[in-house]
């Protein structure tokens, strides 16, 4: 595929740097080293080139935390989640989540509420074609087609052509230049909660590193990294919320869960034992 001038251009300074022996990155750091560039700029610069190696799986919304609305939940419905979710695009299913047929977007769902009642469209009529992207498509591909395409909201698609996940331009945009927030979004929680009682709430998407330091644990895995894969390959399935592991003095207690996965873990020391008199 043609990457246009400005990818031709792009690459060919790449080539021209590592031709002399040093990546761009390293020419990069070197300038900020030099004061040549600033610090927030050196990390924006890094981030784009970092487009190139990471995929939409890495960032997308997965399938089980998709906002979206079935196609028979009607015009009021969709209003409804678009108020309470603060997404300005829903997408549409029939049937499951596999087979998203459209997508609605909030001005469109406006206009159309704005007409009498008798004269309005279906959710059929006002719904948009959806934009189908693949898991291993590479950010930078991402972006470049939902420009050209002037799209802002892609279905990613699984290898088997289920539903996998959704990604928006803005997920795009926030790897270059950080958290884009808006007065409708809501401040999102801490994936790692200490509790008054001295236990923690931790989402089950922490990475086994990041917990492992952050409360001092031994967490080792080949197969997985995050601390809720951790406890479903100790399992050897996915645990039902309520079930609880011990580990290392402490016990880590499903608090919520679904079919595909764990969402949040309880972790509480376990009392130390009186010794005997």
């Amino acid at each position: 595929m043609d990457d246009g001038p400005e990818g031709r251009f792009f690459s060919r300074i790449r080539n021209l740097f590592r031709k002399n022996g040093h990546a761009l990155e390293e020419h990069i750091l070197e300038a900020k080293d030099d004061g040549e560039i600033k610090g927030e700029d050196v990390s924006m610069l890094l981030n784009v080139l970092d487009l190139e190696d990471r995929l939409v799986s890495d960032i997308m919304v997965p399938r089980a935390d998709i906002d979206c609305a079935e196609v028979s939940d009607g015009a009021t419905r969709i209003a409804e989640m678009i108020i309470s979710q603060g997404h300005s695009r829903i997408p549409v299913y029939e049937g499951d989540k596999d087979h998203i047929i459209g997508v609605v977007h909030a001005k469109d769902l406006l206009r159309s509420l704005l007409e009498p009642e008798e004269d309005r469209e279906s959710v059929k009529d006002i719904m948009r074609e959806p934009y189908f992207v693949s898991e291993t498509t590479s950010l930078k591909a991402l972006l470049k087609s939902l420009q050209a395409d002037k799209v802002h909201l892609a279905v990613v698609r699984d290898e088997y052509g289920g539903t996998s996940g959704i990604v928006t331009l803005e997920d795009v945009l926030e790897e270059i230049v950080g958290e884009i927030e808006d007065e409708y979004d809501e401040p999102k929680p801490e994936e790692i909660q200490e509790q008054d009682d001295g236990s923690v709430l931790v989402s089950g998407r922490v990475p086994l590193d990041e917990l492992a330091s952050r409360l001092k644990l031994r967490l080792d895995s080949d197969k997985v990294e995050t601390i809720g894969g951790y406890l479903c390959e100790l399992a050897g399935r996915i645990p039902a919320q309520g079930e609880f592991f011990t580990l290392q003095g402490r016990r880590l207690t499903v608090a919520e869960a679904d079919a595909k996965q764990i969402r949040k873990i309880l972790i509480q020391p376990l009392p130390v034992p009186r010794p005997r008199p």
